[in-house]
């Protein structure tokens, strides 16, 4: 696989190789599920006194790991770890913290079929979705050790003070804040665990993970390549536990110096909030969804923004923040891209996520299943009217699992609640518009500026970038209309709503979040130089001639 980098850009044209590797770790962990895997707090594993199991939402039958059910006391338990060991972690030089970080993404390389075949299991996700959150996690991580090498370890010389009688030097330099915790979603548990920890720990601090509790198993496995990395005691700390437990008590610690977290807009907006009821003020990265859309022109490649538009709206079963939600076309192709869209969503497979063929796995629970429920009747009741989809899938293997029908819904009016919610879902509206500015005044219209995609003439290309409110923007792109981000190529964040620093992630000005700015100046006498008196010359004697 020398000539190939799998991105989610490349990741529709794999090669051979990589599904044969997949398929075998698949084989390989299906026989050996069901283990118990505790806490790692302090570098030592923590069992808790109750358990839960983790299932599958493939199957229901299927019980992947046996995690623990941790409490405020191990919340606490972590986060002590995580501060005895910032003195010494936050010292180390930054060229070590890079040489670990590498280390850890090099593991996580490693074990890509193993991660990618239990992502598929534990989420839902088809096969080179999963292999390719897997592999982003490692090129997350390679971007932030990479930044901190380019930068130096931020340690930047300023101007000096134009003082007269002293040498007055002023340096700038980066800290690490102390102790972070990651709170990290269901749906990307690899990138967005990886991500910010890979970030954080290059930057110096020490760090709490705690992840979804749909999805703690395959985040112990990242945890496992960082504790394979050889970091030292206490730098790294995973725990596992419910929200409403052990999460709140991770985010009301007073010990906590800063927070990543990537979820629902209601549960962000709440962690801000408490955040703000300290005795000062601690940075906090959210990344809190969106309602990403796709407008398509009249003078659009209808192929290429059908192609695309699909893929973004079903990918992961739509469970993406940069989904394809709303897709707004103007009225001369409106039919014309919706016969388009009904064929080749028709044309997707839905089942079992490990199989080669398979493109949409389950969503993630019963909650996600039955809001898919929920939803779809509100849609009815409204008038919408169903393109495609609709209902949940029932009969044989379906009955074991929590499968949904890629749903495309027209006919339901802009005013509609659900143009502007998230839900997370197979669900994506289509409107029809009368002209461009139209859609455009719809498309910035929510709280949300995640993604957005374009399809139309390079004139109007360069309009949509002028006018859009996203932090990720595409154009043409039948790869994705508004998926596909990835590290050192399109940067992930977004704006509004959708974003806490406008920063993204995986670019050039990310890894700085985790750190805050110390100027040092130093003021010394100026050294005068002595001047060196001139001895006289001496005069030349005149010899007397014989």
């Amino acid at each position: 696989m020398a000539d190939f980098k799998l991105t989610y850009a490349t990741m529709f044209n794999p090669p051979e190789t990589l599904h044969k590797g997949f398929d075998k770790a698949v084989a390989k962990l299906k026989a050996n599920l069901g283990k118990e895997y505790g806490m790692i707090i302090d570098n030592k594993d923590v069992f808790a006194d109750n358990k839960y199991e983790d299932r599958s939402p493939v199957n229901t039958d299927w019980v992947l790991a046996v995690m623990q059910k941790g409490d405020a006391s191990h919340a606490n338990m972590a986060i002590a770890a995580a501060r005895r060991a910032f003195p010494a972690w936050s010292r180390t030089p930054w060229k070590k913290r890079v040489q670990l970080v590498r280390k850890a993404a090099a593991n996580i390389e490693k074990r890509i079929f193993e991660l990618g075949a239990a992502m598929a299991l534990e989420v839902g996700k088809n096969r080179m979705e999963s292999l390719g959150d897997v592999q982003e996690t490692a090129d997350l991580m390679y971007w932030s050790a990479r930044m901190m090498e380019e930068n130096e370890g931020f340690i930047k010389p300023m101007g000096k003070d134009p003082l007269i009688g002293f040498d007055s030097t002023n340096i700038s330099v980066l800290k690490p804040y102390g102790v972070w915790l990651v709170v990290s979603p269901f749906n990307f548990p690899f990138a967005l665990t990886g991500g910010p920890t890979g970030a954080a720990l290059v930057a110096g601090n020490t760090v709490v993970i705690k992840p979804a509790t749909d999805t703690a198993w395959i985040v112990r496995l990242y945890a496992e390549c960082l504790r394979d990395a050889g970091f030292p005691d206490g730098v790294v700390n995973f725990v596992t536990g419910p929200g409403s437990t052990l999460g709140q008590a991770l985010v009301e610690n007073p010990e906590v110096d800063g927070a990543t977290f990537t979820g629902s807009f209601d549960v962000g907006m709440k962690m801000y909030r408490d955040f703000a009821n300290r005795n000062y003020v601690r940075p906090i990265v959210l990344e809190l969804g969106g309602k990403n859309p796709a407008i398509v022109s009249r003078n659009a490649n209808l192929e290429d923004a059908a192609t695309g538009i699909v893929r973004s709206a079903f990918g992961l079963q739509g469970q993406k923040c940069s989904a394809a939600s709303r897709v707004l076309v103007e009225e001369p192709v409106y039919d014309e891209l919706c016969a388009k869209l009904k064929a080749k969503t028709e044309a997707l497979v839905i089942g079992d996520p490990t199989e080669r063929v398979t493109y949409l796995g389950p969503v993630i629970n019963q909650s996600s299943y039955n809001d898919f429920k929920n939803f779809t009747e509100e849609i009815h009741g409204a008038g919408g009217n169903f393109l495609t989809g609709g209902h949940v899938k029932t009969g044989g293997m379906f009955d074991k699992g929590y499968f949904c029908e890629p749903t495309f819904v027209t006919d339901l009016p802009f005013e509609h609640r659900l143009w502007q919610y998230e839900m997370f879902l197979p669900i994506t509206t289509v409107g029809k518009v009368s002209n461009l500015d139209e859609a455009m005044k719809i498309a910035n219209s929510v709280n949300y500026g995640l993604t957005a995609g374009f399809y139309g003439s390079p004139k109007e290309t360069e309009w949509f970038f002028d006018n859009i409110e996203a932090g990720v923007t595409y154009a043409n792109r039948p790869q994705g209309a508004t998926t596909g981000a990835w590290p050192g190529f399109q940067p992930f964040g977004g704006w509004k709503g959708s974003g806490a620093t406008g920063k993204n992630g995986g670019g050039y000005y990310y890894v700085q979040l985790y750190m805050h700015e110390q100027i040092q100046t130093r003021v010394k006498p100026a050294t005068v130089k002595k001047k060196t008196a001139k001895k006289p010359a001496k005069k030349a004697v005149k010899k007397k001639s014989r």
